[in-house]
């Protein structure tokens, strides 16, 4: 049976059945975007797509908004709707298509995850047993150094013992521990190097591990080994913290980057120094930093209602 010409949702999904050959569950989502824009509109008949105006898209995305569907769901609704009207001015003469220029609303900006302080200490001090065997050393060391200088796991896994310069065809360190200047080096996002300190508990886990690291078996100056005796993966950091994070009791999971912003979010409750925490997180701009303002407001906010008289919840 053939589709009334009338009928251009139907039209339109067909065109993309046949020509653009798109999946059976991608055609029935945007049939239920157009008949929800149907519903938005309360439209008459198929017929009346070519009254539809700017100004009713923008009003219908934000009747979604209202009824608490999210931006991420807007959008997409949004992109369909436009995708239709650009074929649909193919077929009639329109004015413009009216659904563009229409944005959703911002998408909420997730906050990076933090420990604790009480948990991230909780965590450091799981990795002080009396005896270690080497491999245990290196994950101390490596979380210590972590959350001591709020490295992104690329960069703690790129670090040397020490600097390597170029030869023999192989380029130097991209990053390299200085265990008497109580800072390492490394090489950030656009390949911009800086310098960080190390903490004391750090410091003392890397002394330990680097008495009993053996050499790596490709000859490297790599910081940190596998099991095999080759530089370290970030997977296998990623791995090997998760496991850690689980023995300690820890009440999310733990990975890498949980401890670059915890170590940004304490030092910022502690310095107040926002400038200083862009420098150490290696970050091009402040705005990035700033995102760790409002996990110190969350903090102060979370200490007020539980300390302050008049904040107490009935």
């Amino acid at each position: 049976m053939d589709t009334p010409a009338d009928d251009w949702t139907g039209r339109y999904l067909a065109e993309l059945k046949t020509q653009r050959q798109l999946s059976g569950h991608t055609i029935a989502a945007y049939g239920r975007d157009l008949a929800e824009l149907a519903r938005l509109a309360n439209l008459p008949g198929q017929a009346d797509w070519p009254t539809l105006t700017h100004f009713d898209i923008r009003r219908f995305a934000a009747k979604l908004h209202a009824e608490g569907q999210s931006a991420a769901s807007i959008a997409r609704k949004l992109s369909g709707w436009r995708g239709f009207f650009d074929w649909l001015s193919r077929q009639l003469p329109l004015a413009a298509n009216p659904a563009d220029g229409v944005r959703a609303p911002r998408r909420p900006k997730r906050l990076p995850k933090a420990l604790a302080v009480d948990d991230a200490v909780q965590l450091m001090e799981k990795t002080r047993p009396g005896h270690a065997e080497p491999a245990e050393l290196c994950d101390r060391a490596m979380f210590e150094l972590l959350y001591s200088s709020g490295l992104r796991v690329s960069e703690l896994t790129g670090l040397d013992v020490h600097h390597v310069p170029a030869r023999d065809g192989q380029p130097a360190s991209l990053g390299w521990l200085e265990l008497e200047a109580q800072e390492v080096v490394v090489t950030g996002k656009g390949n911009k190097m800086r310098r960080v300190p190390v903490g004391g508990p750090a410091r003392a886990a890397l002394a330990a591990w680097l008495a009993v690291r053996p050499p790596a078996r490709d000859g490297s100056a790599a910081l940190f080994l596998s099991t095999r005796d080759t530089r370290i993966s970030p997977r296998v950091v990623q791995n090997r913290l998760k496991i850690h994070a689980q023995k300690a009791g820890m009440p999310v999971h733990v990975h890498p980057h949980v401890l670059r912003h915890s170590f940004a979010s304490h030092l910022l409750q502690s310095s107040g120094d926002l400038r200083a925490v862009q420098e150490l997180l290696g970050h091009a701009s402040i705005t990035s930093t700033q995102i760790y303002t409002s996990l110190d407001f969350q903090h102060l906010a979370a200490v007020y209602d539980k300390a302050h008289p008049r904040a107490k919840r009935k």
